[in-house]
């Protein structure tokens, strides 16, 4: 698979203040609802099970990032990694787990450590936690019948980061040749004054590959860049009003069922 140099290159600093926010506000969630509360977007967890998640994956990433590992390391072997019990435990449990993060990144500058199939720049890992906790963040505000409220700079590197780096390792066990079929392509359009991108999935005689710009795909999914994130990410329908959806539906119906997150 080809892919671009990120379409979007925030800072890291902006990065952590965005993973900081977003777990400030899930920890609030946390905070005030039931802890047995279903999120339809995750439909085997609670809310306790989901901020656990989220939790340990920031103890997770603070300690590769921390030690400066170049292997994998265990997820539920990371210190603190246990939720402890009560809503507002836990919430501030969240809180403690992306401060330690923040800091490991902060600590690490530019030393590479593991990175799923390579050594990369720790500041790769605030970018995955930022999104990861952005979208599970959502998961809750929708859960509870609150507007997912996410900034469109945020948002549309999200989007480029599942994309170009996590729909290739996610997918489903799938590999995205199989996703996106032989001379077929799939255009992703953000649209709106702030944060306005492009992208295009296709699958080409040397693979597929994801071209930034914009370009003429099969189907096309263009919308605000947030609501074209959650509906990539599945949290919204894409007969939802303010995306709009062109062309060959089926591919992008393909694309959702086979990179589910």
């Amino acid at each position: 698979m080809v892919l671009p140099a990120p379409l979007t290159t925030l800072p890291v600093e902006r990065l952590c203040a965005g993973l900081a926010t977003f777990t400030t506000t899930l920890a609030s969630l946390v905070g005030r609802n039931d802890q047995d509360l279903r999120i339809p977007a995750c439909p085997d967890w609670t809310l306790r099970q989901l901020a656990t998640h989220v939790g340990r994956a920031h103890r997770w990433a603070a300690e590769i990032v921390g030690t400066r590992s170049a292997e994998f390391i265990e997820f539920r072997s990371v210190p603190d990694g246990k939720s402890p019990p009560g809503a507002e435990g836990q919430a501030a449990w969240l809180t403690a787990g992306a401060s330690r993060f923040i800091d490991a990144v902060s600590a690490a500058g530019d030393d590479r450590v593991w990175a799923f199939t390579a050594l990369a720049p720790a500041r790769f890992w605030a970018r995955r936690m930022a999104h990861e906790t952005l979208v599970h963040m959502a998961d809750v505000q929708l859960a509870v019948g609150d507007v997912a409220d996410i900034p469109a700079d945020l948002a549309t590197d999200a989007i480029d980061e599942w994309l170009t780096v996590m729909s290739p390792l996610n997918a489903g066990g799938n590999d995205l040749a199989s996703v996106i079929p032989a001379g077929t392509a799939m255009a992703v359009r953000v649209t709106g004054p702030v944060a306005a991108a492009d992208w295009l999935v296709r699958h080409m005689p040397g693979g597929v590959q994801v071209l930034t710009g914009p370009a003429r795909g099969d189907v096309t999914l263009a919308g605000p860049a947030s609501d074209v994130l959650l509906a990539l990410m599945r949290r919204i329908p894409i007969t939802t009003p303010s995306v709009q959806v062109s062309g060959e539906a089926k591919l992008l119906d393909r694309w959702l069922t086979l990179t589910a997150f």
